[in-house]
């Protein structure tokens, strides 16, 4: 990427910041009509979807957002192919690259960014960035990352060429892992990836040997590291800690202040719109970026119309996290986010016979793909013990998919040197939502005292 037009198309995105909410929703409004027709001229799937809801070429302009149809996950693998508005992209060989370039950020056919969903189960589903949405989303995610800090400041910041380290799920084509890399290089920094399958004493020589100033990652895993902190195993200097992929709750955001001695950001974003909103002062809470997409709150949950993806144009597509929206307030014209956004899975902690710790991330584990299994949880049973709970498809061959799935987990744990862990896996009918949150908890955390009663 070219360094100071990256720098400069920075400072036309934060403009926007300064704007008013009228104004704003008024250069939104117009994305958004661009959007859809370029949608109704150039895809087969969204056409006969608006034309069934009774859209025409006359009122693409004027009828309203909600008038027009909704999409889930599941329509978009059943009809990707008639969706994306180029003729080269085609889900079948989308899998096949994938399959073939997992741990690299090569786009398909050298202009298409693919980033997978990294749902717990079944076939994952792909978004595409041609370069002009990934160049606008890694606006977004720079805008996120830098929150709150003016052109001057940030010219300063990079001029020291801070030394990023990115913790969290690497080993694939995961959204993070991906933008982190590109958005490096946009800027001109240094970045080193620390997976959270690796064994925590390499950890420490990593960082020992790099001594980032810069973290961004999982909040759980940039515990696991203030903590290493804490403890004298590793010395930090940090100017900035950018929580992202998971919840950060008050008091573990607290913490990373405390044990770090660093501001820290936490950023909002999904594998359908890599750059979805920012929270930098917790009294604001997260700001969605208005100006990239636009997040409608349904009465089953939200959906999202991301502004600025034109070759897979997602409108009205059905997010599973769980937040309300509020409308803009105080000094930034962005609407706001409330309540839980997405997942937040305990950590397992595993402790051999020897008094050693490691830990095992549950997103680390959140990739089995294997016919016939339709979900999963993890329940620790022991300090080197735990169980899986399997969900599978009427019908299916339960002695293959139990062989499959001990042949990977065995595989996971010998590459996080958790070789000395027993596990067992046992089928059960159904795997329920909490009813607390209303989604599928991957970990499920049971008291001490009876971990030595599951079997």
């Amino acid at each position: 990427m070219n360094i100071p037009r990256t720098l400069w198309n920075l400072l036309g995105l934060k403009r926007n910041e300064r704007l008013s909410p009228a104004k704003l929703q008024s250069i939104q409004q117009k994305k958004l009509r661009r959007l859809l027709r370029y949608a109704w001229e150039h895809s087969p799937y969204y056409r006969e979807a608006f034309e069934k809801a009774g859209i025409t070429a006359e009122t693409l302009d004027t009828a309203p957002l909600s008038a027009f149809p909704t999409m889930d996950k599941a329509a978009l693998l059943e009809h990707f192919d008639r969706l994306v508005t180029v003729p080269d992209l085609r889900q079948a060989e989308l899998r096949r690259f994938d399959a073939h370039n997992t741990t690299d950020r090569r786009p398909f056919l050298g202009k298409y960014h693919l980033v997978h969903s990294s749902g717990s189960t079944g076939e994952p589903g792909y978004f595409v960035y041609d370069e002009a949405a990934w160049g606008t989303m890694l606006l977004g995610i720079l805008r996120g990352a830098l929150w709150g800090m003016t052109m001057p400041q940030i010219l300063r910041l990079l001029a020291e060429r801070p030394r990023i380290l990115y913790i969290a799920a690497t080993d694939g084509r995961y959204g993070g892992a991906m933008v982190v890399g590109d958005g490096v290089d946009g800027v001109g920094a240094s970045q080193r990836y620390l997976d959270i399958k690796t064994p925590l004493s390499q950890w420490v020589q990593e960082v020992k040997e790099y001594r980032p100033n810069f973290i961004i990652g999982y909040p759980s895993a940039i515990k696991i590291l203030a903590e290493l902190a804490q403890r004298g195993e590793v010395s930090l200097s940090v100017l900035r800690v950018v929580s992202c992929g998971e919840p950060l709750g008050a008091s573990l955001r607290k913490f990373l202040e405390d044990a770090l001695y660093a501001q820290v950001i936490n950023f909002y974003g999904a594998s359908e719109s890599l750059a979805l909103g920012v929270e930098g002062d917790p009294a604001e809470g997260i700001l969605l970026f208005d100006d990239l997409n636009i997040i409608e709150q349904g009465p089953d949950g939200l959906y999202l119309t991301c502004l600025y993806n034109f070759v897979q144009p997602l409108i009205r597509y059905k997010l599973t996290d769980h937040i309300s929206t509020e409308e803009p307030s105080g000094r930034y014209p962005f609407s706001r986010a409330v309540g839980l956004l997405g997942r937040n899975e305990d950590v397992l902690w595993f402790e051999d016979g020897e008094g050693h710790r490691e830990f095992l991330h549950p997103l680390a584990i959140e990739g089995f793909c294997i016919p016939g299994l339709l979900d999963y949880q993890f329940c620790q049973t022991g300090p080197a013990a735990f169980q899986m709970m399997a969900e599978t498809a009427p019908g299916a061959n339960r002695e293959a998919i139990l062989h499959e799935m001990h042949r990977q987990m065995g595989s996971i744990l010998l590459e996080k040197g958790l070789s000395y862990l027993t596990f067992s896996i046992r089928f059960v009918e159904e795997i329920r939502p909490d009813p607390a949150t209303g989604k599928k908890r991957l970990i499920l955390t049971l008291p001490q005292g009876e971990r030595r009663n599951v079997g």
